[in-house]
């Protein structure tokens, strides 16, 4: 499906790539097929070398554009007049590629519960697939947040050459216990939901709410909740930061599943880029392309320092902080900061 964007001069098309190569994951299970929606915005130049590819983090979508909107447009940083701009929905998400609810060839009814563990590795693997497809023989730039940022550097590792720039934000080299546990608790909120395990569109759909409140505390830091959230008169009940959260609890239940959520958190639970390739020093080491890793001075998810590790132990690193009460959240709405460090990392390559 081609759709013009609000610009005349840029292209936006909205496409949906069909693997029919079974897909065998690190579980040792396989995928017949899958699909995967994917977005672009711009063209491809002549030399073919203007590719900016994006990865969304846990609940994002492939419209990068949307959700990104003061990095990625007309005039912004990234400009869809002068890069070729791809995102694609991830594996197991619910907007438009393979995910429990999608019908599994091999029984022709739903997947639900039965949906295949899916790794960081096995997502970059799937966004390979694409990448052969769409005949694309270098990527300029891969960035990406969060469980984005996780993919991108297992995928940086596998592209070697045919990857110039890679940028990790607010991310890890491996899962630490202490998001694993918040991911955790999450999936027991979800699992206290008595519709859970029901077959069904909004199974655990409850419990997901709950989930998401949970989520938000580990996004925020408690400076923002204060500035934000703060009651200015005295109260007993009813306070701000009450509704705030059950408000973003039942938003994300509108537009997104419980399943996709719990499949993509063990997704990012199973995060280890070292994993049998000797440890993540030298696994990291590995990666040819030039890295920017950026942490969040007040990230309380993915810690600052386990965004300096991802610098010091590539090749070709460099370490840019961002200051912000927004915790981890910051590296999806502190445009003006981002900016600055890709113009910095992008002047010192020439």
């Amino acid at each position: 499906m081609n759709l013009k964007s609000q610009y005349a001069s840029i292209i936006m098309t909205q496409e949906l790539f069909h693997s029919s190569n079974p897909l065998v994951l690190e579980s040792g299970e396989i995928l017949p097929e899958f699909d995967l929606a994917y977005t672009t915005f711009g063209q491809l130049n002549a030399e073919r070398n203007n590719v900016i590819w994006v990865i969304h983090a846990l609940t994002g979508d492939s419209n990068a554009s949307e959700w990104w909107n003061g990095l990625i447009g007309e005039d912004k940083f990234f400009d869809p007049t002068d890069h070729f701009i791809i995102c694609a929905n991830l594996l197991g998400s619910c907007y438009g590629s393979t995910n429990p609810f999608s019908m599994n060839p091999a029984t022709g009814q739903a997947y639900f519960y039965d949906f295949p563990q899916v790794t960081t590795r096995d997502l970059a693997e799937s966004l390979e697939r694409l990448r052969q497809y769409l005949e694309i023989e270098e990527i300029h730039t891969l960035i990406g947040g969060s469980l984005g940022g996780q993919v991108v550097l297992e995928w940086a590792f596998t592209l070697d050459e045919k990857l110039k720039n890679a940028v990790v934000l607010a991310s890890t080299a491996k899962t630490s216990p202490w998001v694993i546990g918040f991911n955790e608790t999450q999936r027991m909120a979800i699992e206290s939901d008595c519709t859970w395990g029901d077959l069904d569109l909004k199974a655990g759909a409850k419990g997901l709410e709950t989930a998401r409140a949970i989520a938000i505390l580990s996004y925020r830091h408690p400076d923002d909740l204060k500035r934000k959230q703060s009651d200015t008169e005295e109260k007993l009940d009813g306070f701000r930061s009450s509704s705030y959260l059950r408000y973003q609890g039942q938003k994300l239940a509108k537009r997104f599943n419980a399943l996709s959520y719990w499949t993509l958190s063990k997704a990012m639970d199973s995060h280890d880029l070292g994993r049998k390739r000797g440890g993540s020093d030298q696994a990291l080491a590995s990666i040819s392309a030039k890295v920017l890793s950026v942490g969040v001075d007040k990230d309380l998810l993915f810690l600052p320092n386990e965004s300096q590790y991802i610098s010091q132990k590539v090749r070709r690193g460099t370490y840019k902080e961002i200051i912000s009460n927004a915790g981890h959240d910051a590296f999806l709405i502190e445009f003006e900061q981002l900016a600055s460090f890709l113009k910095s990392f992008y002047l010192e390559q020439k």
